[in-house]
């Protein structure tokens, strides 16, 4: 089975329906063993320096894996710089297949763009529904796994996101993946339960740096809210696959994604959110309205390349933590 790259999360069971196996280049390129090394390369390729990091990563990532040729890249609804990103890949030989979310959410476009890739990967609707429900038996195990970060207090928010996250492909493998999610729920029962006075929201694209959670929660405070992690799981039940992926609010604009925000930020209890912004992207600017929407104390966190958080960003997140208690 062929290996398909993505640069996002697409409607993967169209994947699956092809007999293909995604890769989230994302997650291959942030668990690398050095991932520093992976933006270096593409700097040394030319790629500019004040340019974000995971552009740079998704690069180097899928010139580094012989075994994927094909990469879907999402051409509207995430990164701008994706377009470049595109081209220089085609000149390294890779096959690239766009792929666009529609701005306005226009559900005839949004279906147009599926069919068009599905005809491009050589598949059928039956075939994608197939794979629909297939695909949805593994999320509603994450969508428990959820329930439990902020109704059981038996997650934590590093397990929240990794799991989640892992969403976006499944990890090529759903029933694999399943099992894992299995094996996870099961031990929960044992586990004592978290207890932590500040109940945080992160808002904003997965965070480069890796310790984040473990940080907060060393200083009393737990994450039960990750807004994009949650969307990869596509928690809402709906049999039209093109409704599921109209609903899916990461590729569309703020506003949208601000009427789920705030409809979870209530029903968690949460008492501060942490709003990431990569560093040299665009929405960063959508801060200015973060701050303007939502009614609650925010943190917004900048990160740039793939390490641990610095010394100012841990001092800003300590006195913030003691702002809410």
């Amino acid at each position: 089975m062929r290996k398909v790259g993505m640069t996002t999360t697409i409607p993967v069971e169209v994947v699956y329906a092809a007999g293909l196996i995604p890769v989230d280049l994302n997650n291959i390129f942030v668990t690398h063993e050095n991932p520093q090394s992976l933006v270096e390369e593409a700097e040394m390729a030319g790629y500019p320096r004040n340019l974000c990091a995971w552009i740079k990563g998704l690069y180097s990532t899928i010139l580094q894996n012989d075994d994927i040729q094909t990469l879907i890249a999402v051409t509207q609804g995430d990164c701008s710089n994706t377009h470049a990103l595109m081209e220089t890949l085609e000149m390294a030989g890779v096959n690239v297949i766009p792929f666009a979310f529609p701005f306005d959410r226009d559900y005839d476009l949004l279906k147009l763009q599926m069919e068009k890739l599905i005809n491009t990967l050589g598949t059928t609707w039956d075939e994608v529904y197939h794979a629909k429900k297939r695909l949805d038996a593994i999320r509603s195990k994450v969508h428990e796994l959820d329930r439990l970060t902020w109704q059981g207090d038996r997650v934590r928010g590093w397990d929240n996101h990794l799991y989640q996250v892992c969403c976006s492909d499944l990890e090529g493998d759903p029933e694999d993946f399943g099992r894992r999610v299995d094996q996870y729920l099961a031990e929960l029962p044992a586990k004592e339960p978290i207890k932590a006075k500040v109940r945080l929201a992160y808002i904003g694209v997965p965070p480069i740096m890796d310790d984040l959670y473990d940080y907060v929660e060393e200083r009393g405070a737990r994450v039960v809210f990750n807004e994009v992690q949650r969307q990869f799981t596509m928690p809402f039940a709906t049999d039209d696959i093109v409704e599921q992926y109209r609903i899916y609010s990461y590729p569309y604009g703020i506003f949208y994604r601000l009427q789920d925000i705030s409809r979870e930020l209530e029903q968690r209890q949460v008492d501060g959110v942490i709003h990431y912004a990569q560093s040299f992207c665009y929405r960063q600017i959508e801060d200015l309205i973060v701050r303007q929407k939502l009614k609650y104390p925010i943190l917004t966190l900048e990160g740039d390349k793939p390490n641990k958080l610095d010394a100012r960003t841990r001092m800003r997140l300590d006195a913030f933590l003691d702002m809410l208690r």
